[in-house]
C-alpha cells in the first residue's frame, strides 16, 4: 500500500475511535440500583456485571446502593426514574414477587407489574436445608426423626421473615407433618454462624452462603428446594428424591426498568447482559465465588416467571397468615 494511504488510512481509524470514545463520554452514566448494602450478593452480582456491561453497552455504568427496606426503596427510585434506558434496578425475586405479595402498593409506593418493567433474569440459586453438626443427622428422614424425639428443636433460621426462605421452611413442615418455627436474622452471616455454633439446628439459605461450610464438614446440606438438583450442588437430594413433595423453586435474580422505558432500550440491555453473562470470566466468578448459575432469560421469560409466583405464593403466603411489620 502506499505509505500516504496507509496514513490516511490509520489516521481515519483513530480519529473514528476518538470520535466514539467521546460519543460514549458524551452520555450519561447508565445507573444499576440495588437495594442492599454494599458486599452483600445482589450487590456483588451488580458490580461483577456492571463492569463488563461498559464494552457492548459503549457506557459508563454505576451501581448506586439504595439499602433498606428489603429492597423496597431502591424499586420506588426506580418507579420514580425517568424512563430513558439510563435507570435499571438488579434485586432477588425477594424484593420483586414477595414484597409485592407482603405489602399493599400504598405501603410499596409501587406497583410490581404496572411501575417496573422486566428486562431480564440474570442468574438463578438453590435454596438448602442445612443443620449444624451437633444434630448428627445426614438426611431429611433422619432429620425429621430427629425432630420427633426433640420437638424443642423444631426450628429452623431464615435471613429476615416474609421471604423465600422463611415460607419454603413453612411448606415443608406443612409436607412432613412438622411444626417447623422460624427463626429470623438479619443475614445468612448471622444465621451460619448460629448454625456453626449449635444456637439454631437448621437453616434454610442460599447455597452461595453455606457451600464453603459444607466443603469443611461444619454444616451438612440435606436437601434442595427445586424441582431437580442443582448443578451447584450435585451431590444434595431434592426434597421430592426424599419422599417430600415440596419444590419452592431456586431464589433468582433480575433486572427491572421504569415502566414505559422504549423497548429499544430494553432490548439493547437485554443483547448487553446475554453477552456478559456469557463470557468465561464472568460464569467463573458467578458459578466458582458466589455459587449462582448464569441464567440469562428474556423480559417475556421473566414477566411469565414473577406472574408464576405471585400466582403460586399468594394462597400459601395468606393461609399461613402472615402479617408482616408496616
Amino acid at each position: 500500500m502506499n505509505p500516504f494511504r496507509q496514513l490516511k488510512t490509520i489516521l481515519a481509524v483513530l480519529t473514528l475511535g476518538v470520535s466514539m470514545a467521546a460519543q460514549a463520554q458524551d452520555k450519561p452514566p447508565i445507573r444499576i440500583l440495588v437495594g442492599f448494602a454494599p458486599g452483600g450478593s445482589t450487590d456483588t452480582v451488580a458490580r461483577i456485571i456492571g463492569e463488563k456491561l461498559r464494552a457492548p453497552l459503549g457506557q459508563t455504568v454505576i451501581v448506586e446502593n439504595k439499602a433498606g427496606a428489603g429492597g423496597r426503596l431502591a424499586a420506588e427510585a426506580l418507579k420514580n426514574s425517568a424512563p430513558d434506558g439510563q435507570t435499571y434496578m438488579l434485586a432477588p425475586n425477594a424484593t420483586g414477587v414477595f414484597q409485592a405479595l407482603l405489602y399493599p402498593v400504598s405501603v410499596l409506593r409501587y406497583d410490581l407489574l404496572n411501575d417496573l418493567a422486566p428486562v431480564a433474569v440474570v442468574v438463578s440459586y438453590p435454596l438448602a436445608l442445612a443443620v449444624g453438626a451437633k444434630t448428627g443427622v445426614h438426611n431429611l428422614k433422619e432429620y425429621l426423626a430427629w425432630l420427633k424425639a426433640n420437638p424443642q428443636n423444631a426450628l429452623f433460621g431464615s435471613a429476615g421473615l416474609g421471604g423465600h426462605t422463611h415460607f419454603s421452611g413453612l411448606q415443608l413442615g406443612k409436607a412432613a407433618g412438622v411444626e417447623l418455627n422460624v427463626v429470623p436474622y438479619k443475614g445468612n452471616g448471622p444465621l451460619a454462624t448460629d448454625l456453626l455454633g449449635g444456637q439454631v439446628p437448621a437453616g434454610i439459605m442460599t447455597a452461595g452462603d453455606i457451600a464453603q461450610y459444607q466443603k469443611s464438614g461444619q454444616i451438612k446440606l440435606i436437601g434442595v428446594f427445586g424441582e431437580k438438583r442443582s448443578p451447584l450442588l450435585p451431590d444434595v437430594p431434592t426434597m421430592i428424591e426424599q419422599g417430600y413433595n415440596v419444590d419452592t423453586g431456586d431464589a433468582w435474580t433480575g433486572m427491572w426498568a421504569p415502566a414505559k422505558t422504549p423497548k429499544a432500550e430494553i432490548d439493547r440491555m437485554q443483547a448487553a447482559l446475554k453477552q456478559v453473562l456469557g463470557m468465561p470470566e464472568v460464569r467463573d466468578l458467578l458459578i466458582n465465588k458466589q455459587t449462582m448459575q448464569p441464567d440469562f432469560r428474556s423480559a417475556a421469560d421473566l414477566d411469565k416467571l414473577q406472574r408464576k409466583e405471585l400466582s403460586y405464593w399468594g394462597p400459601v403466603i395468606k393461609a399461613t397468615g402472615f402479617k408482616p411489620d408496616q
